[in-house]
C-alpha cells in the first residue's frame, strides 16, 4: 500500500515511492528507491522535502500513516471549501479575445528570446519594447485572463525558456487583480514575471535543457540565475524594486530552504512569494526536456499539500480561486462520458465552470461541439458535471481547438 508520511518519520529499510516534489529540486537519481543510510534521509530533510510516498509491500511501514487515497480524498474535501468564494468578471467573452491573445503569444515570445539574446550579447535591454509589451499582456487580461493564460498552457519542451516566462507574467497580472489590487502593482508584478528567468541567459544550453538529471556543479550554476538576473536588471534604468525583487527572490522558500538568500516566513516579500507559487505552477504544467507536464487541476493540489512549508497557505488558496480549479483550456470527462474543454469559471462556483463539449468516451468519436454551463440544470443550458480531468494524449484530441466557440 502506498501511504503519506512526513520526513521525519523516515527510516532505513523504507520504500520512497514519490518525493512529493518538483524533479528537479531533490538530489536523488530517482524518484523511488529503498532507503539505506541515515545520510539519504539527512538528504531529503535538507532539500526541503515535507512528506513523502512509501511503499509497504517492498519496505519498512508506519502504522497510523494515511493512505494516499485517504490523503487525497482530505485535500479534495479542503478544495472544495476553497474554492467556494466568488471571482470577478471578466469583462468579454473569451471567444472575442482569443485572436487578439494569440497574437500576442507570439509576439511575446519572441520578445522574450530577444531579451535573452541580448543579455548573452551584453546588449542593454530594450526596456520600452519589454514595457510595451507587459502592458498589452495586461490589457488582455484586463479582458479576460482566460484567454491568454489558457494558450500560455500550450508550450513544447523546445519553446518552454521563452513561453515560461510570458505566462508567468500574465499569470502575475491575473493573480494580482483577483486579489483586488491595482492596474498599476498588476502591471510591475507582469514586469517581473516577464524578466524573472533573464539570469537563464547567462546558463550555456546544454545544462537548461539537459534531458537528464543535472550535476550538484550544473545545479549550482541553474541556482546563480535570480541572483544573475538581479544585477542585469539593476542595470536598467527606472526598472523599479518590484520587477527587481521577483527576480531575485522568486526561488524563496518560507521554510527557508530556497535560494538564493534562504529567506523565511515574511521576510520574502508578498508579490515575490505570489511569483514562486505562479513560477512552479507552470512549470508543472509544462513540457519540459526532463519532465512530462501534469494537468492543471494536479498541479493546483501539489501547491496546497506544498503551502504547508513552501508557500503561504493563503496566497496558493487565492492563486486557486484566481485560476479555478479546473483552468481555462484543462480538458474533463463530464458524467455524461462526454469530454470537454473549460472556457470559462463560474464566478459562484469555480467546480461548474463553462465548458464545450465536442467528443464522446462512449463512442471514441467527435461529436458536434456544444457550450454547457454547468451551473445550471437540465433544460437551462447544463444538466451534467465533471468527474474528472482528462489526458488529451490518451483520448488524441486536440481540446485548445474548441475554445474558440464560446458564443456558439
Amino acid at each position: 500500500m502506498l501511504k503519506k508520511v512526513d520526513s521525519s518519520q523516515l527510516k532505513v529499510g523504507m520504500y520512497v515511492h514519490d518525493l512529493s516534489c518538483d524533479w528537479m529540486t531533490h538530489p536523488f537519481m530517482r524518484n523511488r528507491f529503498l532507503l539505506r543510510s541515515d545520510e539519504e534521509i539527512r538528504k531529503i530533510v535538507q532539500a526541503g522535502i515535507h512528506d513523502v510516498v512509501i511503499d509497504n509491500s517492498k519496505g519498512l511501514d508506519v502504522q497510523d500513516a494515511p493512505s494516499v487515497a485517504q490523503a487525497a480524498a482530505d485535500i479534495e474535501r479542503e478544495l472544495v471549501q476553497i474554492v467556494s468564494a466568488p471571482q470577478p468578471v471578466t469583462r468579454i467573452a473569451l471567444s472575442m479575445e482569443l485572436a487578439r491573445a494569440t497574437q500576442l503569444r507570439r509576439q511575446a515570445a519572441g520578445m522574450v528570446r530577444t531579451v535573452m539574446a541580448d543579455v548573452r550579447m551584453g546588449n542593454a535591454l530594450e526596456i520600452n519594447r519589454v514595457r510595451a509589451m507587459v502592458h498589452d499582456i495586461t490589457e488582455s487580461i484586463l479582458r479576460n485572463p482566460g484567454a491568454l493564460t489558457g494558450l500560455l498552457r500550450i508550450k513544447t519542451k523546445d519553446d518552454y525558456t521563452f513561453l515560461h516566462s510570458v505566462s508567468v507574467c500574465a499569470l502575475m497580472v491575473a493573480f494580482c487583480r483577483s486579489r483586488g489590487m491595482d492596474v498599476a502593482t498588476a502591471y510591475q508584478a507582469g514586469l517581473g514575471g516577464l524578466l524573472h528567468d533573464t539570469g537563464k541567459a547567462l546558463v550555456p544550453d546544454a545544462i537548461l535543457n539537459k534531458p537528464g538529471r543535472l550535476t550538484a556543479e550544473e545545479f549550482d550554476l541553474i541556482k546563480r540565475h535570480p541572483r544573475d538576473g538581479h544585477t542585469i536588471l539593476l542595470q536598467t534604468p527606472d526598472l523599479g524594486p518590484i520587477p527587481l525583487d521577483i527576480t531575485l527572490h522568486h526561488h524563496e522558500r518560507r521554510d527557508g530552504s530556497g535560494y538564493p538568500d534562504g529567506l523565511v516566513g515574511d521576510a520574502i516579500g508578498e508579490l515575490a512569494q505570489m511569483a514562486a507559487i505562479v513560477d512552479v505552477y507552470d512549470a508543472l504544467t509544462s513540457e519540459r526536456c526532463y519532465h512530462r507536464g501534469i494537468p492543471a487541476a494536479d498541479a493546483l493540489r501539489k501547491l496546497y499539500e506544498w503551502s504547508k512549508f513552501h508557500f503561504s497557505p493563503i496566497l496558493v488558496q487565492d492563486f486557486m480561486r484566481c485560476v479555478g480549479i479546473y483552468p481555462v483550456g484543462t480538458l474533463v470527462k463530464l458524467e455524461s462520458g462526454r469530454l470537454a474543454v473549460v472556457i470559462e469559471a463560474n464566478e459562484s462556483n469555480l467546480l461548474a465552470p463553462k465548458v464545450n463539449v465536442f467528443f464522446s468516451t462512449k463512442s471514441n468519436a467527435y461529436i458536434k461541439p456544444e457550450t454547457v454551463d454547468l451551473s445550471r440544470g437540465l433544460g437551462f443550458g447544463g444538466g451534467d458535471k465533471i468527474v474528472g480531468h482528462e489526458s488529451a494524449a490518451r483520448w488524441q484530441v486536440d481540446p485548445m481547438r474548441f475554445l474558440a466557440l464560446a458564443d456558439a
